[in-house]
């Protein structure tokens, strides 16, 4: 039986199947690609695709012309919308709400990494674990945000999103004092954003920050963007449980991955541990493209020291739980919290663990 925060019975597929008016795809790309494969498994039809205006002029893709939304308007009186793209900044998550305001929208959730869907049978299958951690965490926040994202990834209607979204600065200020952080880890640190972020919030007054990044051209991106700060100490490596050598795909964003399978534009790689660099972390934080169970099980010494961590739950549909249940057996007395930030899909959904 399914815990009672989870309140929807109809996946985001079922949905669609079931729709008796046409489906256009918005988007192009690996989203559009993977929402394509799943309908086919489904037998679920896909009238057309279209993308913004500035996209639109002679592009076509899988066979089919791309139009633009009002040219579909124009032709078709109501239809659906699929959101094949993620949208992480304010105007494009704004446009995509006025879209649903006009039309019937779904963004499905995919996973990042890793096969299956976040569907009812996976929260059946996981219940026990997902009502476990819907326990442990540390405050009504959390929960509701915990039950909205949950809720989202089975249905595919944003407005669970826009519920539980928090900007960024309000979790750093409610939740992750950084002014007393002396020593940061930074595992997927892409091109320093976060780096200097960190060094922004704590007025300069750490003492070491450590950052490391596989992904070759955002490395470089690292180096030059942190050229100014003092005591950082850079790693063109990855987070991982244990400094064995890795193989890489190096395919520069969230397709950057450690790839056993050797797909893509593949390297060997460092793996890098948290314990190798420092056991005594004040802040760590990994976003890692579905390594992040690894680069846990990396950094227990500090977590059991009792560091603060920031980890992702949105790469793997297992994240949700698996990350959570864990850091509370390495450190049970670390408070679990879980925000959400603007996105749409839910990759945003973060993980905060703190004394």
């Amino acid at each position: 039986m399914l815990p009672g925060f989870i309140t929807e019975r109809t996946t985001s597929w079922e949905y669609l199947k079931s729709a008796d008016k046409p489906i256009f795809i918005y988007g192009m790309g690996d989203g559009a690609v993977k929402i394509l494969n799943i309908f086919a498994e489904k037998g679920i039809a896909a009238a057309g695709f279209f993308a913004s205006d500035e996209f639109v002029r002679g592009h076509s893709f899988m066979g089919h012309l791309v139009h633009s939304l009002s040219q579909i308007e124009e032709q078709v009186e109501d239809f659906i919308v699929v959101l094949a793209f993620g949208a992480g900044y304010e105007s494009l998550y704004d446009k995509i709400n006025r879209i649903a305001e006009k039309h019937t929208l779904i963004a499905p959730d995919v996973p990042v990494y890793g096969g299956g869907l976040f569907d009812l049978d996976f929260c059946e299958e996981n219940c026990d674990k997902l009502s476990r951690v819907y326990e442990l965490l540390a405050d009504d926040i959390s929960r509701q945000t915990f039950a909205d994202v949950i809720n989202y990834k089975i249905s595919g209607r944003i407005e669970y999103l826009n519920r539980c979204t928090m900007p960024r600065k309000e979790i750093f200020r409610e939740l992750i004092d950084l002014r007393s952080c002396r020593t940061y880890i930074d595992m997927g640190a892409y091109n320093g954003d976060t780096v200097l972020e960190f060094a922004e919030l704590t007025g300069g007054s750490y003492d070491k920050i450590y950052a490391v990044e596989p992904d070759s051209r955002n490395f470089r991106k690292l180096t030059k963007n942190t050229e100014g700060l003092h005591n950082v100490e850079l790693y063109n490596g990855a987070a991982w449980s244990d400094n064995s050598m890795l193989t890489f795909s190096d395919k520069s964003g969230r397709q950057s991955a450690i790839d056993p399978f050797k797909t893509g534009k593949i390297k060997e790689i460092q793996g890098i541990t948290g314990d190798s660099l420092t056991e005594h972390a004040d802040y760590i934080k990994m976003d890692v493209e579905g390594a992040e169970r690894e680069a846990i099980l990396g950094a227990r010494k500090s977590l059991e020291n009792g560091a603060a961590l920031t980890a992702a739950l949105y790469h793997r549909n297992e994240d949700m739980f698996d990350i959570p249940l864990l850091v509370h057996e390495i450190n049970p007395r670390l408070k679990l919290y879980v925000r959400h930030q603007l996105y749409i899909p839910a990759w945003e959904t973060n993980l905060i663990a703190m004394q």
